[in-house]
């Protein structure tokens, strides 16, 4: 089981190498973490955008590209499609955001017609942390794309952290559905939403992990909380994986704690044909290193 996000760049190595598609790679940060992952033999990188920008900043960042894959496009959507186009024709295994901005990246994954994402899908962000405070990584949704996940987007996101944390070796994950109490309280919706999840793997709708909600994020996390307050609940106290009521708290859990507890972190979007790496130009090379760790164990 991995319990340290160190440990995916190991069980990587010994799955195989990925390659990843990287969308208009004219930046330093990106090229690097790419190169990184190129040296420690994760991936087999294809950078997409124009040749002499790319060979420029690795120049000027010390990178050799002498086995990298340089496909050339002028505009950072022609680099998008480029990059989609590749995963279509099976060329690329995972795909990665370069300089261009996440709006037009999201745009070329999502396109009804030459998009990555099959009919009914729902695209999501699944994030793994490693924070200290925690005695184990914790797998997390929705931080970066979907603002208000509905009911059955919710269901959704349950399946995808799932997977996710069962690919880090954990055999029946645990999953806290939180709101802001483990009250029912008929005035917050997300209480209803994480009862009726709750309730779907009861009735084996949902299997492979134990599900219950709603939890506040203390009774989820913290054994002490759970005892006193005298809940029976099968996660409380050791959840593996948390689905968020929004994105506004999701968001602000995960940069709390990348921020003030000095998380390390790793990110993917899920449900396209590939994982995708969407990663901020505020994350750190170890961050873009372990995301594209993560997505490399995690696709096909």
């Amino acid at each position: 089981m991995i319990t340290k996000l160190d440990q995916l760049v190991e069980a990587v190595q010994k799955k195989g190498k990925k390659r990843i598609v990287v969308a208009y790679a004219e930046d330093a940060h990106t090229i690097q973490a790419v190169a990184d992952a190129q040296k420690i033999g994760i991936v087999d990188p294809i950078l997409v955008g124009n040749r002499a920008n790319i060979n420029r900043i690795a120049a000027e960042t010390g990178v050799d590209l002498t086995d990298f894959v340089i496909q050339e496009e002028q505009t950072d959507v022609a680099c998008v499609a480029r990059a989609v186009q590749m995963v279509h024709h099976k060329e690329a295994d995972v795909m990665m955001k370069g300089l261009v901005s996440t709006d037009k990246y999201m745009k070329g994954i999502l396109n009804k017609e030459n998009g990555l994402v099959p009919p009914k899908a729902t695209l999501s962000h699944v994030t793994v942390m490693e924070i200290p405070t925690y005695h184990k990584l914790i797998t997390m949704s929705d931080v970066a794309v979907l603002v208000r996940p509905d009911l059955n987007q919710k269901t959704q996101l349950v399946h995808y952290v799932r997977d996710t944390a069962i690919s880090l070796g954990i055999d029946k994950p645990k999953i806290a559905i939180l709101s802001a109490t483990e009250q029912i309280l008929p005035n917050i919706d997300s209480c209803y939403d994480a009862a009726i999840i709750s309730k779907m793997w009861e009735r084996g709708q949902i299997t492979n992990c134990i599900v219950d909600g709603p939890l506040a994020l203390d009774v989820a996390i913290d054994e002490d909380t759970v005892k006193i307050k005298r809940l029976k609940s099968p996660v409380g106290g050791d959840a593996d994986c948390i689905i968020f009521p929004s994105l506004e708290a999701g968001n602000i859990f995960f940069k709390s704690a990348t921020k003030l507890m000095n998380a390390k972190m790793a990110g993917m979007v899920v449900g396209a044909k590939v994982p995708c790496v969407l990663t901020s130009r505020g994350d750190s090379e170890q961050s873009k290193l372990y995301s594209i760790a993560l997505a490399a164990l995690s696709a096909k």
